[in-house]
């Protein structure tokens, strides 16, 4: 049995997607909780700068940056090999890096959908393989996959998104149940609608017209309205208590329970249930309220 909380202090954290959003707020709270970290993310540039700032506010925390693209497996083994070189005692995996696709399914190459799988999916399954005998040597190590809302409900135009988050979370269970007795314990996030970089980056269907590109990076944009260092705050407290589980934001605590008492409809009631639904408001009597 793992220890009933997660100790920060003096371990060694990996994070990627590190440069912006949620894994840059996990790498600041990391390093004040007391953790030397490793940080992953493909922009360079950005990704020194988290770092100077670490440096900076903890200067007794080792700091180390590797600059990989997830998308490329064989060039993240290669990166693994020499971090766990250098790195032999870490403790905390965080799988955060993510990308978003949206289209319909029948509009999207294989090679996009593939692209999202890639990056959501295989690179943190292929991250945990690598790591995993370092964490097993570890008995109290943790690992977090970082999931979505659509890994709790699936809308249309997020078929390659919700797939892959659908398969890290389904991923995350099992790997959690059959490393219980190992000591290692798995938390799985469901994030809604985080204020992070994605809707800057999110890819629209080579197939759509540039209006419809436009209109759904807007309507993407519209739902990122939760502060990422607040997020970053509850993942690690999550991890702080070995959760299995952290819902973030009341769109994703608000799905989940819809999805589990409407397995096949949970769309249509979350409609009902958001603002400017259009539904009129009616007053005791049953007559239409102003």
């Amino acid at each position: 049995m793992p220890p009933s909380s997660y100790k920060f202090r003096g371990a060694t954290a990996l994070v990627t997607g590190a440069a912006s959003g949620m894994g840059e707020q996990m790498a600041y709270g990391l390093a004040a909780r007391g953790s030397d970290i490793v940080l992953i993310d493909r922009d360079a540039e950005r990704l020194a700068d988290v770092a100077e700032v670490v440096r900076s506010g903890h200067p007794d925390r080792e700091v180390s940056t590797y600059v990989v693209d997830l998308a490329d497996l064989e060039s993240l083994e290669s990166t693994a090999e020499m971090i766990l070189t250098r790195h032999p005692d870490i403790t905390l995996l965080i799988n955060n890096a993510g990308v978003a696709l949206g289209g319909n399914f029948r509009d999207l190459t294989a090679e996009e959908f593939q692209w999202v799988q890639d990056i959501n999916f295989r690179a943190p399954v292929a991250l945990t393989r690598l790591l995993l005998p370092t964490l097993l040597a570890s008995p109290g190590s943790h690992i977090v996959n970082v999931s979505s809302l659509f890994g709790l409900i699936a809308p249309p135009g997020q078929c390659a998104y919700a797939a892959s988050k659908f398969a890290l979370r389904g991923f995350s269970e099992a790997l959690r149940h059959e490393l219980a007795d190992d000591g290692i314990t798995v938390t799985t996030v469901h994030p809604g609608g985080i204020r992070t970089r994605i809707a800057e980056s999110v890819r629209i269907a080579d197939a759509a017209s540039e209006a419809q590109a436009r209109a759904g990076k807007a309507a993407f944009a519209k739902l990122l309205t939760y502060p990422a260092d607040k997020a970053a705050v509850q993942i690690l407290d999550g991890v702080a208590r070995r959760k299995p589980r952290v819902l973030i934001a009341a769109s994703a605590t608000t799905a989940d329970i819809v999805a589990r008492l409407f397995p096949t409809s949970y769309l249509s009631v979350l409609k009902r249930l958001s603002p400017g639904s259009g539904r009129r408001r009616r007053d005791s009597t049953g007559r239409d309220a102003e």
